[in-house]
């Protein structure tokens, strides 16, 4: 599968840029850049993918993509003309090495690194979360200067204190990240890691590796993670399964096995539940938002393929995107 390096506006003097658009059409290719990217959408919908996330946001979006993490978004709400309800877009983004110092591990800004850690999955945020943010956001686009800098570390102090947010990608698609601060967790979600496409592998087994009855292991692991065992390894074996849906032409019989599944219909069905489509679907749409037509780019990035590195840069006179440097 071909992704597309986005060549971003950020340059070595900056802190961030903003691009805030008008009327956009989401027209261009999945992609990624080395760069951390904070997307807030507003009015309009339609489909968002990061990493192995396929998605439908409607209406509003806000959404922090850590490095070379790939994502695009659409709109279906456009008229065969084109036309469409009036929205805006402002992108955040800035240097993956912008937080490389001593200072970022320094008390005040510990959960800053923390959120930042954790976006290699993306992070999608809501409801109070998401109001605060983009009044910070727009805001931002008003303000000049080391002001704006501050207002910046504000807005990425609120999403690092967020509880209303969540992952897209799954475990398995970024390499099996978990931010663990417990040894003894980490020693268990290891072992999971590395044997979860076992099918008969089961909690007894990974509470034994802690010295811990199973029922003890149960309420310990799901303190740490958030989730059930079960859950855990259902994820890792869905987002393997999505990994070899789009990186291989294999059949979806022997994905499922590799995956962890010794019952193709259980597959489906879990798939369909938690994927909401079918494995066959999913990996159609997933090559159908792929593919690319360069002749309708519109938008006004510059993206690469490795066969095109010198497409032309347009810039239509109904697409109004505001760049700032900061």
């Amino acid at each position: 599968m071909k992704i597309f390096r986005e060549i971003t506006p950020v340059k070595k003097s900056d802190v961030f840029v903003i691009l805030d658009s008008y009327n956009v059409h989401f027209d261009y290719p999945i992609h990624n850049h080395p760069e951390y990217e904070l997307n807030l959408v507003m009015g309009c919908s339609g489909n968002r993918i990061v990493g192995d996330s396929m998605e439908v946001y409607a209406q509003s979006d806000l959404v922090l993509v850590g490095p070379y993490l790939y994502h695009k978004w659409d709109r279906t709400d456009l008229r065969p003309d084109g036309s469409g309800p009036d929205c805006r877009v402002v992108t955040i983004q800035f240097d993956e090495h912008l937080f490389d110092s001593n200072l970022l591990s320094k008390g005040p800004f510990y959960r800053i690194r923390k959120l930042l850690n954790r976006s290699n999955r993306g992070i999608c945020f809501a409801e109070k979360t998401f109001d605060q943010a983009q009044a910070l956001i727009t805001g931002l686009t008003q303000l000049n200067g080391f002001e704006r800098v501050l207002v910046f570390l504000q807005l990425l102090e609120l999403l690092a204190n967020s509880n209303d947010c969540r992952f897209l990608a799954s475990e398995v698609f970024r390499d099996y990240a978990l931010d663990l601060d417990n040894h003894r967790m980490e020693v268990a979600y290891q072992y999971v890691v590395r044997n979860f496409t076992n099918p008969d592998l089961k909690i007894g087994e990974v509470a034994d590796k802690l010295h811990m009855a199973e029922s003890t292991f149960s309420h310990f692991f799901k303190k740490n993670t958030n989730k059930s065992f079960t859950q855990l390894l259902m994820d890792l074996r869905l987002g393997y399964a999505c990994k070899l849906l789009l990186d291989t032409d294999d059949n979806v019989g022997n994905i499922s096995l590799k995956s962890g599944f010794n019952n193709l219909a259980n597959f489906n069905r879990l798939f369909r539940k938690y994927r909401r489509c079918t494995p066959l679907q999913y990996r159609k749409q997933y090559k159908m938002r792929v593919d690319f037509d360069w002749s309708h780019q519109l938008t006004p990035y510059q993206f690469v393929p490795e066969d095109n590195r010198n497409h032309p840069l347009l810039q239509p006179e109904d697409y109004a995107t505001k760049l700032v440097h900061n």
